[in-house]
């Protein structure tokens, strides 16, 4: 976590921003969570630790946190922002069950050395990309999972 901080800390100073109590408890918080989770979700967490820090704070530093490349913004078609870790992670895609929401997380490296041939034979630079396959889960497929 003192990787992150520091990578945190160097965005700020850079960018003429001070790291306040408020932006490490939330780093912290967000840093706990191996889900991916919304702004809603983690100001329900860092309200317990420090309550007069308020939702749009929250929405400030999750900015922050995407600039300075420890965190990703994910839309996985249910109208809500999703924030995941990143940084140091190894780069990996998502299933995403329509009916009950559950996202689960695959690497494979078949389909990057694909997506890689892809790009050389397009003479195309790959900045980053994000797969998402959506469909059922086996718990949906066969009626026994409803959502929540």
């Amino acid at each position: 976590m003192n990787v992150e901080k520091d990578v945190l800390k160097d965005y700020l100073y850079a960018n003429g921003l001070k790291y306040t109590k408020q932006r490490q408890i939330i780093l912290n918080a967000f840093l706990g969570v191996e889900d991916h989770i919304s702004a809603d979700e983690l100001f329900k967490l860092v309200i317990k630790l420090e309550p007069s820090i308020g939702l749009a704070t929250i929405y400030r530093t999750l900015a922050l946190l995407c600039h300075c490349g420890l965190a990703q913004e994910r839309q996985f078609g249910d109208n809500q922002t999703r924030y995941e870790h990143v940084y140091n992670h190894v780069h990996h895609d998502h299933l995403i069950c329509t009916s009950c929401g559950k996202i689960t997380e695959f690497s494979s490296p078949k389909i990057e050395k694909l997506q890689k041939g892809i790009s050389t034979r397009h003479k195309f630079k790959v900045l980053s990309h994000k797969l998402e396959l959506y469909g059922l889960c086996s718990l949906c497929q066969k009626g026994q999972h409803s959502s929540e």
